[in-house]
């Protein structure tokens, strides 16, 4: 699904809930999730996020940065919510049906200075992106 300002993937994970948002709460596995490649690793973070809590981490696209992260949403084993400095927000949010859990991954760039990043194309670049990091999350919970 995608609207101008959001993007979300869905996927059924073959695993319980607890042990996807246990890795979705640990900013060290990050680097593993990321399907886009962006993430390199940690640079300041808690061992386990909770509602608040504030992250860095080193990334790379075409070059090095960092960005440090604010836990804006935050339920224990359904929903995990972080933005950076221009209030993008990436979200996740579990749901256990028949079979295991249901996670959507979203994307909200619902901000006046969104214009570069559409311009970029990124929202089609992060939905792709969001695949595989689905994918990753699979393999990992289900490995």
């Amino acid at each position: 699904m995608s609207s101008s300002r959001s993007v979300s993937v869905s996927q059924l994970i073959h695993a319980p809930a607890s042990r996807i948002f246990d890795l979705l709460a640990d900013p060290r596995q990050h680097a593993r999730l990321d399907g886009s490649g962006s993430v390199s690793s940690v640079k300041n973070a808690p061992e386990r996020l909770t509602l608040g809590s504030t992250f860095s981490m080193h990334m790379k696209m075409g070059f090095g940065y960092m960005t440090r992260n604010r836990v804006v949403e935050f339920e224990e084993n359904r929903r995990i919510a972080w933005h950076h400095f221009a209030q993008f927000v990436w979200r996740y949010e579990l749901e256990e049906v028949e079979g295991g859990t249901m996670v959507t991954e979203s994307f909200n760039y619902d901000k006046p200075w969104a214009f570069v990043i559409i311009a970029m194309g990124f929202p089609e670049k992060n939905r792709l992106a969001m695949q595989a990091t689905l994918r990753r999350l699979e393999e990992l919970v289900t490995s």
